[in-house]
């Protein structure tokens, strides 16, 4: 039996996610892109987002230990794809933009796994939802340079995101 490749895919921007002894660390790895928007308009709480990179050599000798990932962003071609972009506020060339606004995650000092997930920029809240209860938390998510490429990102700026389809 054959199978027939459903994905067209590329290799483009920088592998990301939590640091990994962080005990909040959202559980999943991000794709950022080359040509991040950034935005400045928050000042207190938030979370972090950090580059990946080869913790082994045993990846040699293609990669040795310390260097960092790029990253593949992968589409259908067949039907409809949604992609979620960190650090983008808006889509690339041949993408519809459904929504776009902040990347949040849960805080690194947390115990519990999150997500990194787009907040809309026209957020909502629960009628009923003023009381400080704790729960699932978000924060927004800062850029940290180190095997985060910077530039283009800048260290301790907030990142943005776009939630695109095709």
């Amino acid at each position: 039996m054959r199978f027939h490749t459903a994905y067209s895919c590329q290799t483009t921007g920088f592998a990301g996610g939590s640091w990994y002894d962080h005990t909040g660390a959202a559980a999943e790895f991000v794709c950022l892109p080359p040509d991040p928007d950034l935005t400045t308009k928050y000042t207190s709480s938030y979370a972090l987002i950090y580059g990946a990179e080869y913790d082994t050599s045993d990846f040699a000798p293609r990669a040795e230990d310390g260097n960092d990932l790029p990253c593949s962003v992968c589409r259908s071609t067949v039907g409809l794809s949604v992609l979620m972009i960190p650090g983008k506020a808006s889509c690339y060339d041949g993408w519809t933009l459904q929504y776009h606004g902040d990347l949040v995650a849960g805080n690194h000092a947390d115990k519990a796994a999150t997500q990194y997930i787009c907040l809309d920029e026209h957020y909502e809240t629960l009628t009923a939802g003023q009381d400080n209860h704790d729960g699932k938390l978000f924060y927004p998510v800062k850029a940290m340079c180190g095997s985060l490429a910077c530039p283009p990102y800048h260290n301790n700026r907030y990142l943005t995101c776009a939630v695109c389809t095709k």
